[in-house]
């Protein structure tokens, strides 16, 4: 692979401000993409634009709830009035939600884990999936978890909300075979991030994984090169 594989390339990415987010959008920065950065936190995507200008890198930072679903249409409006084209999605922003009994979910909660895990992503494709489409090689890559398949007790919003995004992801990419288009999933597996820490407090982070060592892999899924479709992929 090149030193700049993804030169000239624009890329968005969601839940760019931290974590593993915040890592990839980097590492795409440093591999040559312009990175459309998307969060919640003006704050840390200001940090953000600090360290990737550092880079020699460039960046359009997003200020957006991912709630906002007419926000994501205009987004997509945006990306296409100054680019006509996307060369790389990427839906990494979830949340883990409360652990505990499915009876015990309140509706409201219930209903933010399946508008940010789920339908935003779908969102996403929605309003992206034409702009991917005049791209020579366009890369759509979603933040999956084991969780959507191991069907553990206390684990039902963030495991439904996967395991729903892994059969979304799937299906659109049976629709895109015939298209220079590819879709996967990307299964980062226990990385020291604020979600895991809240999953396992108890956990030392410096025993598993750090953002920075996964975010190579969103280079190489992200890369013309990388033309496998409708996988998911394991970091670990």
């Amino acid at each position: 692979m090149s030193a700049a594989p993804l030169k000239d390339r624009v890329a968005l990415i969601t839940g760019a401000s931290r974590g593993i987010g915040r890592a990839a959008a980097l590492e795409l920065a440093r591999a040559g993409a312009h990175v459309i950065a998307v969060a919640r936190t003006e704050g840390g995507l200001t940090a953000l634009d600090d360290e990737i200008t550092e880079l020699g890198g460039s960046a359009t930072l997003v200020p957006l709830d991912l709630q906002d679903f007419e926000a994501i249409d205009r987004l997509g409006a945006a990306v296409f009035e100054r680019w006509k084209r996307l060369d790389v999605l990427i839906g990494n922003a979830g949340l883990l939600g409360n652990l505990g009994p499915m009876s015990h979910i309140r509706p409201e909660d219930w209903q933010i884990l399946t508008n940010v895990n789920l339908t935003a992503n779908w969102r996403l494709i929605r309003s992206f999936d034409v702009l991917l489409r005049q791209s020579d090689a366009g890369r759509a890559i979603f933040v999956t978890s084991g969780a959507a398949r191991s069907f553990k007790a206390y684990w039902g919003g963030y495991g439904v909300t996967k395991a729903a995004l892994e059969a979304m992801v799937k299906i659109y990419a049976a629709e895109l075979n015939k298209t220079n288009v590819r879709a996967n999933l990307l299964n980062p597996g226990p990385i020291a991030t604020g979600l895991r820490a809240k999953a396992f407090p108890g956990e030392n982070p410096a025993s598993i994984p750090q953002p920075e060592d996964l975010a190579p892999l969103f280079v190489e899924m992200a890369s013309p090169d990388f033309d496998r479709n409708g996988e998911i992929v394991d970091f670990q």
